[in-house]
């Protein structure tokens, strides 16, 4: 047993990494990740750490059974993406992802709020990294709308935890109510799950990222928000319609899709979705089917991403029009990724179906038929476009001719690793399930019933993508998303704000400038009266009589352009003058 905060493993990594070079880096950051995970698995149970900040009681710490099954798979996929990238040499990627994980660690056992929206922004900081390193135009791109997206979600946090605080005086991460404060922390973390309509970051920055940086973003930020879903919003039933229509929203844009990581992208929405409506049925079924089901969905994700991954770092591409053919030269990546590809389809035997099935049913019991049928049909769509779609074209299909070398061996470990993993946890399920935040005695995902029909489903899904084949094939297309209207909407208000402000701004520079060249010039021929008025009280100066006032006047100017007058009087005459004009304004 430890008491120590996982989060310190990757810390102290990152305080170590200008101490490593080369090859004893990637070993160091490894051996920080195993310790990360050796630690969580040593955490005893109820165990809190607590700090006063402006007369709260923050909860920097606290271990349960919720909070410890997913600081135990983060921890855990860590081992594997460390694995996967370790030959990588871009230290900024490994300061990038070791920050974003710790602190995807932090949040998730953060016992407040104020706690939770630190690391919360932490990782929104962290992950634009991943995005950035890959120093392409549209990474940049990307990178800068996924940062934008993410900070006004985090907005959206803060603002609702302060209205939270001033109307209920707690700060503890527990369950809300549905109230102002709720409404607007539940708006921050549905950005952060990806929830339609502001679902399309995701599947746009994700694959702009680096090949690393794909597999780590893929398994942290939705999964953090599914957690806080968990926590703080079980039994909200506007979850409900929100999961259901992440989950069918996913599948009708992966088909469309033509990236092969822009696929996975949306897979990781409609897999998500799944865990949204668990958190909004509520029950102690759904929402240990929700913690399983991202408990799974991090590894099959993980593992996709890692042969996508795979592919790209050998071909030097992602599109499926410009693959194909890649199981003659990559026959070890297409087995493991195909793993992947049925465990995400909750095939019979997988992680998938034994996560997913506690979800569908949950949804039975609660009599939520409309529900269940929704996602009966997503699943269905997710072997259309994960299991079937995403490996057909880019290890089958049409032979592009590209003969890439095998992925290398710590790749194919990683992915060995990830694909035992998915199949032991579908053939015996009791470690995950022991894990579970609520005893799940009395259920069996392999019920005749739910065995029988479930493969019914996917072999009709089969059966539709064959006949289907030839309108599925992939073009090099663009696909409208509901972000268009924001964009639109977004450059249209920008305009319409200029034009407004900037109108304002020029009326008022000509009224202002008007003002102060009038004022100047007041100022400027202050000395100049002052002068004619003393000529008046002695004529003798200039000549006397009317006649020579012109001849004075002149004399005058004459005197001041010849600089007769020092300089200090003009400004003692502006000076004067702007106190005069204050002290008519105030």
């Amino acid at each position: 047993m430890t008491n120590m905060h996982p989060l310190f493993a990757y810390l102290g990594a990152v305080a170590l990494i200008p101490i490593f070079t080369g090859v004893w880096r990637n070993r160091m950051v490894l051996a920080a990740a195993l310790f990360g995970l050796f630690v969580v698995h040593s955490l005893p149970e109820g165990l809190t750490a607590t700090a006063s900040f402006l007369g709260h009681e923050l909860t920097l710490f606290r271990v349960d059974a919720l909070s410890r099954m997913f600081g135990y798979i983060f921890c855990l996929n860590s081992v594997f993406a460390f694995l996967f990238a370790y030959k990588l040499v871009d230290v900024r990627q490994q300061l990038a992802a070791l920050c974003y994980i710790g602190s995807a660690v932090g949040a998730v056992f953060a016992g407040d709020l104020i706690t939770l929206y630190v690391f919360w922004e932490v990782m929104a900081v962290a992950s634009t990294f991943l995005i950035l390193a890959r120093k392409t135009t549209l990474s940049s791109g990307a990178g800068f709308r996924y940062v934008l997206v993410h900070l006004f979600g985090g907005l959206c946090m803060l603002a609702g935890i302060i209205v939270h605080v001033q109307a209920t005086g707690s700060i503890a991460l527990t369950s809300l109510a549905p109230n102002l404060g709720g409404w607007l922390i539940l708006a921050g973390v549905l950005i952060n799950v990806s929830a339609f309509p502001f679902a399309r970051w995701l599947s746009e920055s994700y694959p702009e990222a680096t090949v690393t940086g794909g597999v780590i973003l893929s398994a942290y930020t939705t999964k953090t928000a599914v957690y806080v879903l968990l926590r703080s919003f079980p039994g909200w039933e506007v979850l409900i319609v929100v999961g259901c229509v992440m989950a069918v929203y996913g599948i009708i844009y992966a088909i469309l899709e033509n990236d092969m990581r822009r696929i996975l992208a949306f897979s990781i929405t409609n897999q998500a979705g799944f865990m949204v409506v668990g958190a909004g049925i509520g029950t102690a079924l759904s929402i240990n089917g929700a913690a399983a089901h991202a408990f799974c969905s991090i590894l099959y994700t993980s593992l996709l991403w890692m042969s996508a991954g795979a592919v790209l770092a050998a071909t030097g591409k992602s599109k499926c029009t410009e693959l194909g053919g890649l199981h003659k030269a990559m026959p070890l990546t297409l087995l493991l990724g195909f793993i992947g590809a049925l465990t995400i389809s909750s095939f019979p035997g997988t992680a998938g179906f034994t996560s997913k099935t506690m979800i569908l049913q949950a949804a039975a019991n609660e009599h939520l038929l409309w529900v269940l049928l929704v996602l009966e049909v997503a699943s269905a769509g997710v072997f259309l476009h994960a299991g079937l779609k995403y490996p057909f074209f880019v290890f089958f299909s049409k032979d592009s001719g590209l003969r890439p070398p095998e992925a290398p061996r710590h790749m194919l470990l990683s992915m060995g690793g990830l694909a035992f993993l998915c199949l032991l946890i579908g053939v015996y399920p009791q470690p995950l399930y022991a894990m579970l935040p609520f005893d799940p005695a009395g259920f069996d995902a392999y019920k005749a019933g739910k065995l029988v029909g479930h493969m019914q489903l996917l072999l009709f899904s089969a059966a539709a993508f064959f006949v289907m084949l030839p309108l599925l094939r992939n073009t090099d297309t663009v696909t409208l998303d509901a972000d268009w209207f924001y964009r639109r909407g977004g450059s249209l208000f920008y305009r319409a704000v200029s034009a407004v402000f900037n109108g304002l701004n020029e009326v008022s520079a000509k009224a202002a400038g008007g003002f102060v060249h009038g004022f100047a010039e007041f100022c400027r021929k202050i000395p100049e009266r002052v002068l004619l008025v003393v000529t008046s009280l002695n004529p003798d100066s200039f000549g006397s009589g009317r006649a020579n006032s012109a001849l004075r006047l002149k004399q005058i100017r004459e005197s001041l352009d010849a600089a007769a007058l020092p300089v200090g009087g003009s400004l003692v005459a502006v000076t004067l003058g702007l106190a005069v004009l204050l002290a008519l304004v105030l």
